[in-house]
């Protein structure tokens, strides 16, 4: 598929980059969203889903036009890769449809609310297991077929990049990174982390970074850290080192919980917002090529709005 306009990538400027925040925690916890497997995406065949998805997005595009950064439109399908719809009741012969679907929705609401900006679709690609827990690990032969499926379909029908989001061990991340080098699409590694600073697997971030690199032709074009609080990982960050020139992103927490505690709320902790933005912006002193922000698990428009603020403020 052809595209009809070039959008400048993340790693390819200086421009800052917006994204959304904890969508599925948003609309689980704000909106009452049945979500089973914390999957939205079959609310995406229905009117209000596709209504709630679009009122959610609108006001952090019109955060990144105000501050002129532009933004990054994630296709909502970080639960859609073949084991995840299996598991959801889904026939083969609809992974394809569903996953080309919300590429299409994501470009249509770029059409709605990006006109004249640099808004980049980007192919999410969640993990095979759980998120925070890495009880079966693939080898990275096996992530790059099983991820190949995915890989494929957004390369298809014309997203601008893939990321890779709340990856918990590195054979996986190398074989996303692989199956989007051959489809010539670049490629964005987000790592989560636990409250010392480590991978889930421990495996300490440079090293995780420094093997995805040594193991790839085509290199990610970046790396990020999402579904973590700044005080888990800040104090890694200042140990140093070239690894972290290759970190361009980051997606945080709002709250200071583990992974383990987070499973188990009832109640969604939304963290603080003004103290987050202040986190965001005392991180970059640590990460030079930082130009990527958005959130993840507990937070909203308001802390990417407030970071946003902070950022714009130094």
């Amino acid at each position: 598929m052809t595209k009809s306009k070039i959008h400048t990538l993340p790693h390819q400027t200086d421009q800052k980059f917006v994204t959304d925040a904890g969508f599925e925690t948003s609309m689980l916890f704000h909106k009452g969203y049945d979500m089973p497997h914390f999957a939205f995406f079959p609310m995406l065949r229905s009117v209000d889903g596709r209504a709630a998805m679009k009122e959610y997005i609108a006001p952090f595009m019109e955060t990144a036009r105000q501050h002129g950064a532009g933004f990054i439109l994630d296709t909502n399908t970080w639960r859609s890769s073949p084991d995840w719809l299996d598991l959801l009741g889904y026939d083969k012969g609809d992974h394809v449809e569903i996953n080309r679907e919300a590429v299409a929705f994501a470009q249509e609401l770029r059409r709605e609310f990006g006109e004249g900006e640099n808004v980049v679709v980007n192919g999410v690609i969640g993990p095979r297991g759980d998120g925070y827990d890495p009880s079966t690990i693939m080898t990275a032969s096996d992530a790059e077929d099983y991820h190949a499926f995915q890989v494929g379909v957004f390369a298809d029908n014309g997203v601008d990049m893939v990321s890779a989001l709340t990856m918990t061990n590195t054979p996986e991340a190398i074989g996303i990174a692989r199956a989007a080098g051959e489809r010539g699409l670049p490629c964005a590694i987000s790592f989560t982390l636990e409250t010392d600073g480590h991978l889930p697997t421990g495996e300490t971030l440079g090293h995780a970074i420094a093997e995805v690199d040594a193991s790839c032709f085509h290199k990610p074009a970046y790396y990020m850290i999402n579904c973590a609080h700044p005080d888990h990982f800040t104090g890694i960050l200042q140990q140093r080192g070239e690894w972290v020139n290759r970190i361009q992103g980051l997606r945080c927490n709002a709250s200071r919980m583990s992974h383990a505690e987070l499973d188990c709320c009832e109640e969604l902790d939304d963290g603080n917002p003004g103290e987050l933005a202040q986190q965001y912006s005392e991180i970059t002193r640590f990460l030079p090529r930082l130009n990527v922000f958005g959130g993840c698990c507990g937070t909203d428009h308001r802390h990417v709005a407030k970071i946003c603020d902070a950022l714009h403020a130094d």
